[in-house]
């Protein structure tokens, strides 16, 4: 009997990590093996599922504005929170909805306010999905008094390593920008950046990861947070690597698979926890990028099932996926 760990990603848009999970731990089943259920995140969507999910909920300012309904997660003193919950793209319904010079993370500014004045004393905050470049100004300024912070302890949670000015270059196309807005938004970095220095003595131009949610993580980093691996400490979190002596194979994934994928992502850091501990790995992908299979054993939805059924059906398609290979 194989004893078969279900680590995977969320497929965006598609399914949540819990239900990719689920429907891999279930085809273990039904082929008559032990299938056990431990979905992950690196930092950004779903990380507060990962972590025990919501069991708050507070009305705060969304990204443009508009009041927004954010889960988080309070235990004892220990608090999670998603910023893509508060000050995310998917709020807006993508790029298109988005206006990114406008764009702040003051909701989540008051998530974490909300996180401290509740009697949390480390706070973990996930950063990826933003629709935001805005440095992180508007956390901060929703966060004041700023001295209230000492004796909390806050960790940011990052998926990249860009640091605070790259922000702008690298991902603020994706939320919309123009290129004469992508290089506003990076000249406003710049001089925030400089802002940051006069004022805390912190240079977030030279932390890597700083640049995570669009420089809301270098931000944080001028009160002391720590900004870390999200693979990592989500993995450390939930006891990933302590599962990993106890099972014969590892069955992770994500909707779509390339390079990135193996720069501080879910599915880079199951293989490589997995290949260093000699526990063989399936990764199941909706689709294959840039030939990233990297040696790994890899099958893509859309062109085992086609693309119809990859994005229509993947948690039947995944079920199949790993019911034939280990029956």
């Amino acid at each position: 009997m194989v004893r078969v760990l279900a680590a995977p990603d969320k497929f965006r848009g598609t399914a949540t990590a819990a239900e990719v999970a689920t429907a891999i731990a279930g085809a273990a089943r039904a082929a008559g093996h032990i299938g056990i259920e431990m979905p992950l995140a690196d930092g950004g969507e779903g990380t507060l599922a990962a972590l025990g999910g919501p069991n708050r909920s507070s009305l705060v300012t969304g990204p443009l504005g508009d009041p927004v309904d954010a889960s988080w997660r309070l235990s004892g003193s220990d608090a999670v929170i998603e910023m893509a919950l508060a000050s995310g793209l998917a709020l807006l319904g993508g790029a298109a909805g988005n206006d990114p010079i406008a764009a702040s993370t003051f909701g989540t500014g008051e998530l974490i306010s909300l996180a401290a004045e509740s009697g949390a004393r480390r706070i973990v905050v996930g950063v990826g999905g933003s629709a935001t470049t805005d440095g992180g100004f508007g956390a901060l300024r929703a966060m004041y008094p700023l001295q209230r912070f000492r004796g909390v302890e806050i960790i940011v949670a990052c998926d990249v390593r860009t640091r605070f000015v790259d922000a702008a270059t690298v991902f603020a196309p994706q939320k919309g920008a123009t290129s004469s807005q992508v290089e506003l938004l990076r000249r406003r970095l710049v001089r925030l950046a400089q802002a940051y220095f006069d004022e805390y003595g912190i240079d977030v131009t030279e932390i890597a990861r700083s640049g995570a949610a669009g420089g809301l993580a270098g931000a944080l980093a001028t009160l002391g947070a720590r900004l870390v691996d999200g693979f990592e400490l989500v993995a450390d979190e939930v006891g990933f690597d302590e599962q990993l002596e106890h099972v014969d194979l590892v069955v992770t994934g994500e909707g779509f698979l390339d390079a990135q994928s193996f720069e501080g992502k879910v599915v880079g850091g199951v293989a490589a926890s997995a290949t260093a501990a000699g526990v063989p790995v399936l990764v199941v992908a909706g689709d294959v990028f840039d030939g990233a299979e990297a040696g790994l054993d890899v099958v893509s939805l859309v062109e085992r099932f086609g693309a119809e059924r990859a994005f229509a059906d993947p948690l039947g398609a995944i079920h199949d996926v790993v019911y034939e290979r280990l029956r």
